[in-house]
């Protein structure tokens, strides 16, 4: 068991103020020298500090984390001011994750308990401080709006005045943290800290940063995936006014440029042969089609409870189905984008990335430099997404700054952010179930195909065929099935990198699942909620989100002709939610979301308007990919190349979005990505109430007559 001690410790910082440290990691044991994994600084003049180890992209982390540390400190949540966590795996790695990472939507699951105690642990020793200094019992004091009052006598010191005094105090072993019922800040809306520097265009983000000195470079690399460059004819691009360099790599070439305008000009003047490589005729079908064939045989058990066998043969009805889910890109509105300075003793690293010491780390052994020598400044994201948990984009741009004198931005076009991403994973999924005489499920087998990301990011996390990201959302389901079964086969597509995107495996698991529940709902002609509810008495928060939702979006009343309301239900990112979709499709089959009607059981909401800023964005992101998302492969190149054959959802097209939030004293669970994979299945599901027509495969634009 870890102490308290072992866990928090407290310093005089530099400056004569306070330092709360504490660790998110695993205990190093009771005889291990204690390292911090991140700081609240409490400065002399009274300014709080805190190193955030997680990253902002959008999210609203640098406005609901600081809610956590203000409500324990009792100060205004406007006196907490962030700096950026360095690189460093050892002091902040994410307690969920086990590395330094922004993602799987877990930055408050995994900050509630530390960030709190830490402002808990910095009160009390401000308390303490105080009270030894008027010689009076820390419980007739109390700390309020930054200051410590001693309510007897009326006297009152300001916590910078306290801060080095406190830091000299042993830390105690406990600490009480704050009632619920008697929180100030957390599950009131709280303004965004970071809006007002987005909205006058001072906030910096990695495409922002321009050192002195900057070249700017954009790059082609070889359209086929392991493909190589054969030959450059450069002549043409270098005579483009601005083009200063042309670098070439072993699978790409770079123009380097007074700015981009030039580098692109330059970059359209070059001639380059490609040898495409091993994965020249590959094209998506091929890829289905394994994927396909693996599903026929066994695979890795993920979950298994009863046994189907003997009640499939016993049931009165069956169901098959099969689905398939493609590709993804990730089309952030901020492309690719990473500005580096290769000097003989040093490298200087300029970026927005979610996993910023695997950034230093590829760029050391880019370099060949130690660790050390490597500096990375991370900045404000433009859309991550899970795309900037790759290190790609760092390492390209480092290949390319080793040749270059000073520092380069590499900036990636449209067209490369599309065409040389690294996807969301395809899958197909085949499903049978077995119902009794009332249409109850008696058996449900579920076994599907695709690739594991986990596996090439984490290797560790990959074990005996399975991984937590690819089956969930297939496994440990809100329902209670007598019998189950979930097979998983990791199938790797030939040459093409797949990657983490906005709710990952739930984002295929989600839709596979609850469109079957769905099918057999219809199998034995009952209402889909209804049929839902009745398996769920276990679940009693499911039901209370499945309930809200459909009682809101006005479930069973009458609709026009062409119009049909759809239905999920899901736990997923330890958050329960509901969406009912209100869809109408036109006479020749056009698809239009004209209502999503969403109730959510987060847990303990510390911010209510980025829950449901987190639910509305992520319900737009999900319909997107939903409606036309498709990455495609032809000749071994993707297809798809900008916004006008990627196309994503326009504010016309955008649905009335209603958030209907359950009060919950549970922990907090996740919310960036719970909205993203609840939302195709409840279309697919509307678009059947409405047409009859029933949508195994995404996206919707991809069948016919729909």
């Amino acid at each position: 068991m870890t102490s308290r001690r072992q866990f928090l410790s407290a310093s005089a910082a530099l400056g004569g103020g306070l330092l709360i440290g504490f660790r998110t990691g695993p205990s190093l044991g009771a005889t291990a020298t204690f390292t911090p994994n991140a700081f609240i600084r409490i400065a002399s003049d009274g300014q709080i500090i805190l190193t955030m180890p997680y990253v902002e992209m959008g999210q609203g982390t640098y406005t609901s984390i600081p809610m956590l540390i203000a409500e324990e400190l009792e100060v205004d949540l406007k006196q907490v001011r962030l700096e950026h966590a360095p690189p460093d795996e050892k002091l902040y790695a994410n307690p969920l994750l086990g590395v330094q990472a922004t993602g799987n939507s877990n930055a408050i699951r995994g900050s509630w308990q530390p960030l709190r105690q830490a402002g808990a642990t910095a009160r009390t020793l401000l308390v303490s401080a105080a009270a030894k200094r008027w010689n009076v019992d820390p419980a007739s004091c109390r700390a309020q709006r930054g200051e410590v009052r001693h309510a007897p006598t009326g006297r009152r010191l300001k916590y910078g005045e306290l801060a080095a005094d406190a830091a000299r105090l042993p830390v105690p072993e406990s600490v009480a943290l704050k009632r619920p019922a008697d929180f100030k800040l957390i599950g009131t809306p709280a303004k965004r800290l970071d809006t007002p520097s987005k909205v006058n265009g001072s906030a910096v983000y990695g495409i922002d940063v321009r050192p002195p000195g900057v070249k700017i470079a954009t790059l082609a690399q070889s359209p086929v995936f392991g493909g190589r460059v054969k030959s450059v004819d450069d002549a043409k691009a270098k005579a483009v006014k601005g083009v200063r360099q042309i670098v070439r790599l072993d699978d790409a070439v770079a123009v380097v440029a007074d700015h981009m305008g030039a580098a692109k000009k330059g970059l359209a003047a070059l001639a380059i042969e490609w040898d495409d490589g091993p994965h020249a005729k590959l094209n998506t079908q091929k890829i289905v089609d394994e994927l396909e064939k693996a599903t026929l045989n066994p695979g890795a058990v993920a979950q298994n409870v009863g046994n189907v066998e003997s009640a499939m043969a016993s049931a009165v009805t069956k169901v098959e189905a099969t689905y398939q889910v493609p590709f993804l890109a990730h089309a952030t509105m901020e492309p690719m984008n990473c500005t580096v300075h290769v000097r003989k003793d040093g490298c200087e690293v300029w970026v927005g990335n979610q996993a910023l010491a695997r950034a230093q780390a590829v760029a050391a052994k880019t370099t060949g430099l130690p660790l050390d020598k490597v500096v990375v400044h991370n900045h404000l994201i433009g859309g991550g997404f899970g795309r900037r948990l790759e290190v790609d984009g760092v390492i390209r741009a480092v290949e390319i700054a080793m040749q270059v004198d000073g520092p380069v931005k590499v900036v990636w076009t449209r067209e490369e952010d599309i065409q040389q991403d690294m996807y969301r994973p395809t899958f197909f999924d085949r499903f049978s179930a077995g119902l009794d005489e009332k249409g109850a499920p008696v058996a449900w087998n579920h076994r599907f195909a695709g690739s594991s990301v986990i596996a090439r990011w984490l290797p560790p996390g990959f074990n005996n065929g399975l991984d937590p990201d690819t089956t969930e959302g297939a496994i440990d389901l809100v329902y209670a099935l007598p019998n189950l079964h979930v097979e998983y086969l990791r199938v790797e597509p030939p040459g093409i990198p797949t990657a983490f995107w906005r709710s990952v495996g739930p984002s295929h698991n989600i839709f596979v699942v609850e469109s079957f529940m769905d099918e057999l709902a219809a199998a034995a002609k009952q209402d889909p909620v209804a049929y839902r509810r009745a398996l769920l008495d276990k679940s009693p928060r499911a039901k209370a989100v499945l309930e809200l939702a459909a009682e809101k979006a006005g479930w069973g009343k009458p609709l026009p002709k062409g119009v049909g309301r759809g239905v999920c239900l899901q736990h997923a990112f330890a958050t329960y939610m509901a969406q009912v979709a209100e869809v109408e499709v036109s006479k020749d089959g056009a698809v239009r979301v004209r209502r999503v009607v969403c109730a959510v059981d987060c847990g303990t909401v510390v911010n209510p308007d980025t829950v449901r800023a987190q639910i509305q964005s992520g319900i737009i992101f999900g319909l997107t990919a939903a409606l036309r998302g498709e990455i495609t492969l032809k000749g071994g190149r993707v297809e798809q190349s900008n916004f006008h054959d990627y196309q994503i959802l326009r504010m016309n097209e955008a649905p009335a979005i209603e958030v209907h939030i359950v009060k919950s004293g549970e922990a907090p669970g996740g919310m960036g990505e719970a909205g993203t994979s609840a939302i195709a299945p409840a279309l697919t599901n509307a678009i059947f109430a409405a047409t009859g027509k029933r949508i195994r495969k995404l996206p919707v634009a991809s069948q016919a007559g729909v």
